[in-house]
């Protein structure tokens, strides 16, 4: 317990220094955030939330010395080139074609290093389990490109991919938790750590004296969302399988509903499914009349219960093929509602009320 207390630690304060040393930095290379007509913040925000959260939760797994656990040298590195692409697309905005191309880099090293790819999809069809065979590689490849851009989409308003991220993990913790892999369970918890100082710096008012405002910033959502897709194999492939992968759905469904919604919207309107827009799942709360605050609180919510339900069927034993088609019934009831934009906003002013009244119960958080 001590060792376990002790890695948090030092994932929560490796982070929050980290923090602290490298805005002035940012600021002085220029590494920020400037508003322009899709991002309305006041001033320019350091983009250094995604390298110090790198920083805390590698250097808690290092010095408790975590090797043996999944990898740990490969996702370095991995997960680093993750990093350092997204640092140069904060800086310089690389190209579409040279991110996909580095994302594949990073992908390969998952896949080729410890032989970890995405081959079995279990029972969720009506003819028997589904294995993909010489498949898996490329269906790997679209997998986490996938991730790591989903990660990246739902960056839009404070706390949302942090949020995100938590109820993610959180759910991968309890999942791993559950099948007694206590090593997988706490690299997750200890992610979770890290990304506590990240949240509290990323919610505060810009003139507060002490925690100026920072950015994930590119960096950040690819290595979050990488590091969520090989969790994610981790947890679903192999003999020593924690759960079943319909189950991965559920606690990747707001990411994955968002991004699949922008997508089909961006083509039927003959636009780059890579061209920003302002067409996400908290433009629409925003439309709606909701603070970032509510939206934020919200949406991460739901992201929980959805996650909720995913875990709940998997501890239930309930067969995948029904467990996948409630999840087309969940995804295909929100592609409903976001096709329907007005409709979905007349909806939303009605549980306003009810999203308000909570942030007033807990004011001293939200």
């Amino acid at each position: 317990m001590t060792t376990f207390i002790l890695s948090l630690l030092i994932s929560f304060w490796g982070t929050f220094i980290s923090i602290k040393l490298l805005k002035p930095l940012a600021i002085k290379c220029r590494l920020v955030d400037k508003p322009n007509e899709r991002k309305i913040h006041i001033g320019e925000i350091p983009l250094i939330g995604g390298v110090s959260v790198y920083f805390g939760f590698f250097m808690s797994l290092i010095l408790m010395e975590q090797k043996n656990t999944i990898s740990l040298k490969y996702f370095m590195i991995a997960t680093g080139v993750m990093l350092l692409i997204g640092l140069l697309d904060d800086k310089y905005n690389l190209s579409v074609r040279f991110r996909m191309f580095c994302q594949l880099i990073a992908a390969s090293i998952m896949m080729f290093s410890e032989n970890l790819k995405i081959d079995y999809l279990g029972n969720i069809l009506f003819f028997g389990t589904i294995q993909l065979d010489w498949f898996a590689v490329p269906f790997t490849y679209l997998a986490i490109i996938g991730a790591i851009n989903m990660f990246n989409m739902v960056d839009g308003i404070d706390g949302l991919i942090g949020g995100l991220t938590l109820s993610t993990v959180l759910s991968l913790a309890f999942l791993f938790l559950l099948d007694g892999q206590f090593c997988q369970s706490w690299i997750c918890l200890t992610l979770i750590t890290a990304l506590f100082p990240f949240l509290l710096f990323n919610l505060t008012n810009t003139d507060h004296p002490k925690l100026k405002k920072i950015f994930m910033g590119d960096a950040g959502s690819m290595f979050l969302g990488f590091s969520v897709v090989w969790l994610l194999a981790i947890g679903t492939q192999g003999t020593e399988a924690s759960f079943k992968p319909v189950t991965a759905l559920w606690i990747i469904s707001i990411p994955l509903m968002d991004m699949a919604g922008v997508i089909i919207r961006r083509r039927k309107n003959g636009k780059s499914p890579f061209k920003p827009d302002r067409d996400h799942l908290h433009h629409i709360f925003m439309n709606a009349g909701f603070t970032s605050r509510q939206t934020l609180l919200f949406i991460t919510g739901l992201s929980l219960l959805i996650s909720a339900v995913g875990i709940f069927l998997e501890r239930a034993e309930i067969p995948e093929i029904i467990s996948f088609v409630l999840f087309l019934l969940v995804f295909g009831s929100y592609l409903f509602l976001v096709k329907r934009v007005r409709y979905s906003i007349r909806v939303l002013k009605l549980i306003k009320p009810i999203i308000e009244f909570n942030q007033y119960i807990f004011k001293g958080l939200f």
